[in-house]
C-alpha cells in the first residue's frame, strides 16, 4: 500500500533540516528516525517500509549530513542537534513520538529522552553510541585552523567509503552499488567537511552514568554481536545504566543493523512498541 510520503526543510536553530515523513492515517503514533555518524535518512532506506505499515514515520537528516545544511554557525553538539529534532516535531504537529536512534543518533536520542521526557513514549536504541568522551582539547584547538576541514577530508578519503562500509557490516555480500554510492554521496560535497570540522569541535561527551540513571523512558536496546564499531560491550553497560531497558543481540550482525536485519529488527521493535 501506497503512503503520502513529504519531503521538506526546515530552518531549525540557524540551519536547514532536512526530513522525510511518511503518514499512516490509520497510526495514531510516529516514529522518529535518527541516524548514526556519517550518514543520513538511507541508513534507515530497508526499515521505512516495514514501519510505515504500522505508524507514521519521521526519518531526519542530523546537520552536517545527509540532504541537511552545512553551515559553519551551527553549533553540532548532542544537545544542539536533539533540541533541533525536537524543534522539527513540533513545527510538524508531533505531540509525542518513539525514537529510534542508530549509533550516534542512539546517543541524540538518549538526550532527547533526558531533556523532554514527557515527549518520548519509548526509545529503542539500535547499536547505541555510549560512553565517549569529548575530543582531546589539542585536536579541538587544532580544528580552528582555517584548513582543517582539509585534513578531514584527507583522513576520511583514506579510510574510504567502502573499508568503513566492511568495517560496519559483517555480511560483507550485503555491500552492493546502491549501498556504496549511497554512503558515498554526502562526501562529494566539500562544504560537509567544515561542518564535520565544527562537529568534531562542539561534541560534548556521551552521557555519563549519572544521567543515563536518571532516565526513565522505556528503552530496547538491539545490537549486532559482531559490531566493531560500538561493541557488545557497551550495549550490556547501557542495559546496566538505564533504569528501564532490554537487550536484544542478533546473531552473525555488525554495526548497521537496520541494512543487516531490518526484517528482525522490525519485529523487535514493533513487539516493543505495542508492548505494555
Amino acid at each position: 500500500m501506497e503512503y503520502p510520503h513529504y519531503k521538506g526543510h526546515k530552518l531549525i536553530n540557524g540551519n536547514d533540516l532536512y526530513y522525510e515523513y511518511y503518514k499512516n492515517e490509520s497510526s495514531s503514533r510516529t516514529v522518529v528516525l535518527i541516524h548514526g555518524f556519517l550518514s543520513s535518512t538511507f541508513s534507515f532506506r530497508r526499515l521505512v517500509p516495514l514501519l510505515q505499515e504500522e505508524y507514521n514515520v519521521l526519518s531526519v537528516d542530523l546537520p552536517p549530513f545527509g540532504n541537511s545544511g552545512k553551515s559553519t554557525q551551527f553549533v553540532y553538539s548532542y544537545e544542539n542537534m536533539a533540541k533541533s529534532v525536537i524543534a522539527l516535531t513540533q513545527q510538524l504537529g508531533i505531540e509525542q513520538f518513539i525514537l529510534i536512534g542508530h549509533s550516534m543518533g542512539g546517543q541524540i536520542s538518549l538526550n532527547i529522552a533526558y531533556m523532554q521526557p514527557e515527549l518520548v513514549e519509548k526509545a529503542i536504541l539500535l547499536c547505541s553510541s555510549g560512553y565517549l568522551e569529548r575530543s582531546k582539547q589539542s585536536l579541538i584547538l587544532l580544528s580552528h585552523l582555517p584548513f582543517f576541514h582539509l585534513f578531514v577530508k584527507r583522513h576520511l578519503a583514506k579510510s574510504g567509503v567502502l573499508k568503513n562500509l566492511q568495517n560496519v557490516v559483517y555480511r560483507q555480500e550485503l555491500i552492493d552499488e546502491e549501498m556504496f554510492h549511497g554512503y558515498m554521496k554526502p562526501f562529494l560535497e566539500e562544504q560537509i567537511f567544515k561542518g564535520l570540522t565544527r562537529l568534531l569541535r562542539d561534541r560534548e561527551g556521551d552521557l555519563p552514568e549519572n544521567v543515563l540513571q536518571k532516565i526513565e523512558t522505556p528503552c530496547l536496546l538491539i545490537w549486532g554481536e559482531q559490531d566493531k564499531v560500538v561493541p557488545l560491550h557497551i550495549g550490556k553497560r547501557l542495559k546496566k545504566d538505564l533504569k528501564n531497558a532490554k537487550l536484544v543481540v542478533l546473531q552473525e550482525t555488525g554495526h548497521l543493523v537496520p541494512e543487516e536485519r531490518p526484517e528482525e529488527v522490525f519485529s523487535h521493535i514493533k513487539e516493543f512498541i505495542e508492548g505494555a
